[in-house]
């Protein structure tokens, strides 16, 4: 196993190849059998990048063997709900359809087992529902009964207490299902996801110099006039790892500090805003230089939540940075500008970045340089700040010893006196 990881980068474990044709019996994915060096580098140029989460924010997972199915009809209000809307459409008109008939049978066997049918245009005989003769009108009746229309055409008598009865319970179950079809309907119409599509990210990513410290930025913008309420965001490295003990943890998500201590999180998304990651000993960029950057396989998540004014309810925009996406030594383009009494945003430059002066080692390597090129300066400062105390320290000593010898001579020559 431990050759496995030396050979391939932990995003490939996770991932099949297809040159790998052989393994073991009952293995993991990520346990292939080892490859030559010159196999492993092809694969990996070949290798199509697979997204955890795709640009347009929909998650690149998939659920297979699920054992467990009736928990989603267990919640079958939420099911329905997820359901595309073709599903969605057909199951509202397949569940009024299917409760039409089932009461519109329910009549017409009223109708039969009374002997209405037999007794048509009988003035004398008095039927469960007027004017019912045949299947098709108990159709319209149960239809007629469900929505409340009331045609008046077709109408129930007092000489027929099950038809009473079964009036009670149409009218009991039909309420049901209308409260439940229409609110199924109006929570999916009502859905924030198409909020988000107004809600857009930057295309690439950026590592620059920012008060001289390497960050990793991108930049969020919101295309609406009414405004996202408590709008937060957040940021995820998703890399596989191997831990000490040699256990393998495919997509690992590790939190990146895009300001939830300092409150930067929180936003106010009137105009397009740049979210910066500041990439310090706690950020997994640490120890990343440019050309290590090149040959790492992740993907960094980034999750913008926050109310709809118009609707209240919560709205999620998601987008993610692959290597390739991640743009070393660059800058955003402003995209703000002051025209006569208002500010006035364009978009076309929402994406364009230019080139900046970066250095390419890592943040670590920064620092360590820039602590290299202050110790001159701070020993210096120091020894001169101590050479100097000595200096008035032997001074004030000097002082002491002559006006204590000065005080000597004056009581010897008082005492000769």
């Amino acid at each position: 196993m431990s050759k496995i990881v030396s050979a391939l980068s932990p995003m490939e474990q996770d991932v099949e190849s297809p040159a790998v044709t052989t393994r073991k019996p009952k293995l993991p994915k990520q346990a292939r059998e080892d490859l030559p060096k010159q196999l492993v580098d092809q694969v990996r140029a070949k290798r199509k990048i697979q997204r955890y989460v795709r640009k347009d924010g929909k998650c690149n997972v998939h659920h297979g063997n699920v054992q467990e199915t009736y928990r989603y009809l267990t919640d079958i209000f939420t099911t329905l709900v997820d359901l595309k809307w073709r599903f969605n459409l057909f199951i509202f008109v397949l569940v009024y359809t299917v409760t039409w008939l089932l009461f519109g049978f329910a009549w017409w066997l009223i109708a039969y087992v009374r002997g209405d049918l037999e007794h048509i245009g009988d003035n004398q005989w008095t039927p469960c529902v007027n004017n019912l003769n045949g299947f098709v009108s108990a159709f319209l009746f149960s239809i007629e009964t469900e929505t409340t229309i009331g045609y008046g055409y077709r109408v129930i008598t007092d000489q027929c207490p099950e038809g009473i009865l079964l009036l009670l319970i149409q009218s009991v179950l039909g309420s049901i299902v209308n409260a439940f079809m229409v609110g199924c309907m109006f929570v999916k119409i009502s859905q924030p996801k198409k909020r988000a599509e107004t809600l857009v990210f930057s295309t690439s990513a950026v590592i620059s110099v920012r008060d001289g410290r390497l960050c990793l930025m991108f930049r969020v913008g919101d295309l609406r006039n009414s405004h996202i309420v408590e709008a937060s965001i957040r940021a995820k490295l998703i890399k596989s790892k191997q831990t000490k003990e040699g256990e393998f943890i495919p997509l690992n998500q590790t939190d990146m500090n895009v300001g939830y201590d300092t409150g930067d999180d929180r936003l106010f998304l009137v105009s397009p805003l740049i979210i910066c990651h500041e990439i310090n000993q706690n950020s997994p960029f640490w120890e990343i230089s440019q050309a290590d950057l090149d040959k790492e396989d992740l993907e960094i998540v980034v999750i913008l939540e926050g109310m709809v004014e118009a609707t209240g309810m919560t709205c999620q925009a998601r987008s993610s940075y692959v290597t390739s996406e991640i743009k070393w030594g660059y800058r955003f383009m402003p995209v703000l500008t002051l025209e006569d009494g208002f500010y006035e945003v364009d978009y076309n430059s929402f994406h364009d970045i230019h080139e900046t002066n970066t250095p390419s080692c890592s943040a670590r390597e920064l620092a360590e340089m820039n602590c290299r090129a202050r110790l001159p300066l701070t020993w210096s400062v120091a020894s001169k700040l101590s050479h100097t105390t000595t200096l008035i320290t032997q001074e004030e000593g000097l002082e002491e010893q002559t006006e204590r010898n000065g005080d000597i001579a004056n009581i010897e020559s008082e005492s000769k006196v």
